[in-house]
């Protein structure tokens, strides 16, 4: 299966290049814009699966989806957001895009799915479809994930603080932050401090 992943933040694309490629059966492409994604789909492609981040240069919402599926190539593409509404979501899955991945989805999630949309078939998360779209972060599918105590230190990891300063702000102590955190790591699918702070502002939650 070859995949091809067009995200502008390195880190979260390269990690996400490494879920697919520990599979053994997927190779995958990156690229860091939509040009770049073109250029490769031109070159190397068609791809089983094209992955276009929502808000990288040149998608301009959601007119770089149907650029890319009038490409002729084959492949099929999916949007995958940390930022994206359920109404943009639904836009694009009625624009018959393969999917849309939230980018909150753990990385065995994350696999299935691709899986799945390589198969064929359409791809949404449904507790993302089916919840409420409101305003508050607290609302957001990232958010809802975590427990009130797990967004102050995730909040805490996105403002650069370690587990001592978090621990202090919060008046727990430091073990109980170092817990949160393993925890609000395994609940977001990332494995470090770095990955988590990015998934954050990229959900624009703080």
């Amino acid at each position: 299966m070859r995949v091809l992943i067009a995200d502008d933040h390195e880190l979260l694309r390269d990690t996400l290049e490494l879920y697919l490629k520990q599979e053994g059966n997927i190779e995958t492409a990156v690229a860091a814009d939509l040009d770049g994604a073109v250029r490769l789909i031109n070159n190397e492609g068609p791809f089983d699966l094209v992955l276009l981040d929502f808000n990288m240069p040149g998608m301009n919402g959601l007119e770089g989806l149907r650029r890319v599926q009038e490409m002729n190539s084959g492949q099929r593409v999916a949007l995958i957001s940390g930022v994206a509404t359920r109404d943009i979501a639904e836009q694009a899955l009625a624009s018959n895009a393969a999917g849309f991945l939230p980018k909150s989805l753990s990385a065995r999630s994350l696999i299935n799915a691709v899986r799945f949309m390589a198969m064929g078939e359409q791809y949404a998360p449904l507790e993302f479809m089916s919840g409420a779209q409101e305003d508050d972060k607290s609302n957001h599918p990232l958010a809802s994930q975590l427990s009130r105590r797990e967004m102050q230190v995730l909040e805490g990891l996105s403002l650069g603080k370690s587990n001592k300063e978090i621990a202090r702000d919060l008046d727990v102590r430091e073990p109980t932050v170092k817990l949160h955190v393993k925890t609000l790591y395994r609940k977001i699918g990332v494995h470090n401090r770095t990955q988590a702070a990015l998934v954050a502002k990229e959900a624009g939650l703080f």
